[in-house]
């Protein structure tokens, strides 16, 4: 089997290279992080993530890390770059991270003697692997793209809080390759870490840059429309978001994915692959309109639920207000981009009292608001302390409310989600949500 080596030990980087340690292959990290190469090499995760502990075991000694890119470059064949690149002031992707990996492993490439491929998953602005890389890699290294070396672009499609199960069973596997042995090389490592049998998609470099970008953006659209439906839906007696957006679902040229009106979409991704694409276009002359409007319905979509918070204070201790759930989702301590993080900022400039809680992102909530805000210890405590509460994720925890947690009478629960029964609540409690009159 090929030797990998994977540079960038983060989020994705760390799970990519558990996985593809875990069902056979050996794998080299190199990350600047010392924390996360001693983590690795100790048997630990370097951060939570479910399955990842589980799949790192899985390794049996396949898996190591260095800060050394000429040890990674050495041992192995073949090189996933996994670095953060993060969107600039215009909205493209920076490849400032990405550029200097590409130096690094260049430099060390230098000095090794025999044919290398190299795999960029990081998200980049379409155009920057044959624009920018190739040509690094070729003057830093003296050596010529698809003689002694080849590149491909193969990003994953994946969730933070089901990396591990999204990288094992992709819809797709997207490959965009320098000539056809790079693709060759990227389906048979596939076939052998897939757990199912997914669509590979083989093409142009620059179409597979296009193919990423675009995929996301159409996704926001289907969120914010819902979203948008959702809005529609408390304003008619007797409509009902989930009823409709299930029929809706049905039909096979739309898919139920990502089409449950609720909160903003955040997190790492959507919002700034979907600016992106804005960005993308706009270079080549094309005015994106779909994808703004998009972006202006997602920040529309917090308004509208402080909106709902201010409007059904009660008189009771209306001032205190509990947040439940603050990462972007379920299963992950990410707060970036999180609805729950901007409703927050904004209840605090009405001058609210904010209580919080979160199974996984007390930590990173805490080192961004600090002692602006109160830090629950459970779902109780924040009942207790609170009239009006809102339930921003549906987090396995909160599933579990009910009348016995209510203390204040009258207590306002939002359930943005609209999982909570609100048969079970009580007759103290006012249950509102999002997509419901």
């Amino acid at each position: 089997m090929d030797r990998l080596s994977i540079i960038g030990l983060g989020k994705l980087g760390a799970c990519t290279a558990a996985c593809f340690a875990s069902k056979g292959y050996e794998v080299i990290g190199v990350d600047i992080n010392n924390s996360f190469v001693e983590a690795i090499n100790n048997g630990r995760a370097p951060f939570y993530e479910p399955g990842l502990q589980e799949s790192i075991k899985l390794s049996e000694g396949r898996l190591k890390a260095t800060q050394d890119y000429e040890e990674a470059v050495k041992n192995s064949d073949i090189t996933f770059l996994i670095v953060p690149t993060p969107s600039s002031k215009d909205g493209h992707f920076s490849d400032r991270y990405l550029r200097n990996a590409v130096s690094n492993l260049s430099a060390a490439f230098k000095k090794v003697d025999k044919y290398h491929v190299f795999v960029v998953t990081s998200t980049v602005s379409p155009g920057t692997t044959e624009e920018s890389l190739i040509p690094l890699i070729e003057s830093t290294s003296g050596k010529k793209l698809n003689k002694g070396f080849g590149i491909a672009y193969n990003p994953e499609f994946i969730a933070l809080g089901n990396v591990i199960t999204d990288f094992l069973n992709p819809d797709v596997v997207l490959i965009g390759e320098s000539e056809e042995y790079v693709g060759d090389k990227l389906e048979e490592i596939y076939k052998v870490i897939c757990e199912n049998k997914p669509y590979v998609a083989r093409m142009s470099i620059i179409s597979a840059e296009i193919t990423k970008i675009s995929l996301n953006s159409y996704i926001t659209m289907k969120v914010s429309y819902a979203n948008t439906l959702a809005n529609i839906c408390e304003q008619i007696p007797n409509a009902d978001i989930d009823a409709i957006t299930k029929a809706l679902g049905v039909d096979k040229r739309i898919s139920p994915y990502y089409l449950k009106g609720g909160l903003s979409y955040g997190g790492p991704c959507f919002p700034r692959d979907n600016r992106a694409f804005s960005a993308f276009a706009q270079k080549y002359g094309i005015d994106a309109k779909l994808a703004k409007t998009t972006d202006e319905v997602n920040k529309l979509q917090v308004n509208h639920l402080v909106d709902l918070v201010l409007k059904n204070l009660p008189d009771n201790n209306g001032k205190a207000v509990s947040v439940l759930g603050l990462a972007y989702k379920p299963n992950t301590p990410v707060i970036e981009e999180s609805s729950a993080i901007k409703l927050i900022e904004e209840l605090l400039k009405k001058g609210l009292k904010i209580i919080v809680y979160d199974p996984l992102a007390m930590d990173h909530t805490r080192a961004y608001f600090g002692n602006d805000i109160l830090y629950g210890s459970s779902i109780k405590d924040c009942l207790s302390k609170s009239s009006t509460c809102i339930v921003t994720t549906h987090a396995d925890e909160f599933k579990s409310i009910d009348k016995s947690y209510i203390v204040n009478d009258p207590t306002i629960i939002i359930d943005c989600w609209r999982f909570l029964n609100p048969f079970k609540l009580g007759k103290n409690t006012k249950y509102l949500s999002i997509g419901r009159s």
